[in-house]
């Protein structure tokens, strides 16, 4: 129990490393959170004009949920337990203890754990949000398709038995609980649609700005 309260610590702690943030700060020299939509995620990085920069943000915020998970991985955790650390570390992200539990939209924290729990999942998150944005150019629409898409796809799979098929090797079907699993991507999935409840009331206003 030790363990899993130390590793589920160092993950939220991880988390709230606002990457975003502190690389606008040091490499661009501007406060990202005064800038387009003033998030401190990837996208609003990209939209502040460096897409590099952009970039960077993205490959730290999905390590920084992977890393606790493969921790979890290497101290023998079950899968339930693995998806939970990459909770913790979602949370972190989202509601980061350094800037008042004022974080990113968990986009890419979200898409991290994805990644681990089931790369046929993280490509259907890849091809739900590209489709959606190149067709609308809004990044917001396409992150909250994406996320809608996955609790849903996730009862399709149980209920046509294709777990096999879905799961990574070390989160086999045989110790998943799709009741537990189904409750913690849903949880996050709600977490993820309350942040950008701002996005959503813009783009009913006809508001939202795309991204070029």
């Amino acid at each position: 129990m030790t363990l899993i309260l130390l590793v589920s610590l160092f993950a939220y702690m991880l988390g709230s490393i606002p990457f975003g943030l502190i690389l606008s700060k040091k490499i661009l020299n501007i406060d990202i959170r005064k800038h387009g939509s003033k998030n401190i995620g990837a996208t609003n990085v990209i939209r502040s004009g460096n897409r590099k920069i952009g970039a960077i943000t993205l490959l730290l915020d999905i390590s920084k949920v992977i890393t606790p998970m493969m921790i979890a991985k290497y101290f023998d955790m079950d899968a339930n337990m693995i998806i939970i650390i990459g909770s913790f570390s979602l949370l972190g992200h989202v509601f980061p203890i350094w800037l008042n539990f004022r974080g990113g939209k968990g986009v890419a924290a979200y898409f991290g754990i994805l990644l681990i729990m089931s790369p046929l999942f993280s490509l259907l998150f890849i091809f739900m949000w590209v489709s959606t944005f190149v067709v609308t150019r809004y990044s917001s629409l396409a992150s909250i398709t994406s996320i809608i898409s996955i609790p849903v796809v996730y009862i399709m799979v149980n209920m046509m038995k294709l777990n096999d098929f879905i799961y990574y090797d070390f989160l086999s079907p045989k110790d998943m609980d799709f009741r537990i699993n189904f409750t913690i991507i849903l949880f996050i999935s709600v977490i993820l649609i309350y942040r950008h409840m701002e996005n959503i009331k813009r783009l009913i206003k006809g508001q939202e700005s795309k991204l070029k």
